[in-house]
């Protein structure tokens, strides 16, 4: 099983407390409600700008004319003005959408957003949302003759999947496919399968409960114990992991498992330091190791079914139509472009748009959650 070293500090670290006291202040400040002033823009000048400017793409409407591009329409002005700013800063990378910025004059930017900001919002195309873990749910039906019903393997050598984390298991699926993991049946089936497919059934496993095991007749789990000593750093208490990228070992196949613990000594060499703690270990030592993680109560390290509500709920405190701060730059997402919404999110979660906190936020976000994200916002009607 693939693990990440872990130095673990005792204490909490300053820059985590200021990150953390940021938050605070941000959520405060997307939380006070009022009403947004009216605009002191030149509505005709700015008109005549997007007639000339700005129509071939967001149209005079405001209405982006194909998938990708943003409406504009109703869109806070202050969220508008700065994206116009940052484009001529270069802090967005658009190179056509810069060279407009730069040629604007201040005057010119306040007028083009104040125009934007007082037409009406474009009512959305009603499509369904996606849901990674029903989509994943249907993923994994092919993969339950091997791997058991809802990822509990009863089968001696094939793995459990249920529990585990889902970082770690995309990950996994990606050392499969790339030879750096000895073939297994299912790699020709997850050649067919896109990114977005194996996000939503990593998902989908991640919020099973792996089914109790007893101890195989190898190993002795209570001489195990000790020796998992070190393996807790990442795996957690009781092979519980609590990283998303760190497999849990809990309640997992004995076979597989010690398959897998032999495999750092030969055929997983990529990762040194899994390598270093097995290499020493004897054959009757991993056999009482494998026993004490088999014998542990595993548990699901998502809930798949939630997730779409707990995440937006975090996103209303400061993107919902009815909460506004006019000292703050940020956008009313609700009957945005999918396209453009999966853009946006994307750049922010990979640092391509300077924004910490929104960077902060996506960072745990897998294109499929992302995917999930835009569709329940586009579907949203503005108000």
């Amino acid at each position: 099983m693939q693990a990440v070293a872990m130095n673990r500090k005792p204490g909490f670290p300053m820059k985590y407390f200021l990150l953390a006291m940021f938050l605070s202040v941000a959520l405060i400040g997307c939380s006070e409600e009022s009403k947004p002033k009216q605009t002191t823009a030149d509505i005709s000048a700015g008109k005549a700008i997007v007639d000339k400017e700005c129509k071939a793409c967001h149209g005079l409407d405001g209405k982006g004319v194909a998938p990708g591009i943003p409406n504009l329409a109703g869109q806070r002005e202050r969220y508008l003005l700065a994206a116009l700013n940052e484009y001529k800063e270069g802090k967005r990378i658009h190179a056509a959408l810069r060279s407009i910025a730069t040629s604007l004059t201040d005057a010119d930017r306040h007028n083009v957003a104040g125009y934007y900001s007082t037409l009406p919002p474009i009512a959305p195309v009603k499509t369904p949302v996606f849901s990674p873990y029903d989509n994943g749910k249907k993923v994994a039906a092919t993969c339950a003759r091997c791997h058991g019903k809802n990822g509990n393997s009863t089968t001696a050598g094939t793995p459990n999947l249920a529990g585990q984390q889902p970082r770690y298991f995309y990950d996994a699926t990606q050392e499969y496919m790339a030879g750096l993991r000895q073939a297994a049946p299912m790699n020709a089936m997850l050649h067919r399968l896109s990114r977005l497919n194996i996000e939503s059934v990593a998902l989908y496993y991640a919020s099973q409960t792996p089914a109790p095991r007893s101890a195989p007749p190898t190993g002795d789990p209570t001489k195990g114990e000790p020796l998992t000593a070190v393996c807790g750093g990442c795996h957690g208490a009781g092979g519980v992991s609590t990283d998303a990228a760190t497999p849990s070992l809990a309640s997992q196949d004995p076979q597989y498992l010690a398959s897998a613990i032999k495999a750092y000594r030969t055929t997983r060499r990529k990762n040194d330091t899994m390598s270093r703690m097995v290499a020493n270990l004897t054959d009757q030592e991993i056999a009482d190791i494998v026993a004490y993680y088999t014998t542990q109560k595993g548990k699901p390290a998502e809930d798949g079914e939630t997730l779409l509500k707990d995440i937006t709920a975090k996103c209303n405190r400061c993107h919902a139509n009815d909460i506004y701060n006019p000292a703050l730059a940020i956008p009313s997402i609700n009957g945005q472009d999918k396209d453009y919404l999966i853009l946006a999110l994307r750049a922010y979660r990979d640092g391509r748009r300077e924004n910490s906190l929104m960077h902060n936020m996506s960072v745990p976000y897998s294109d499929a959650i992302i995917e999930s994200l835009a569709s329940y916002y586009a579907n949203q009607s503005p108000k």
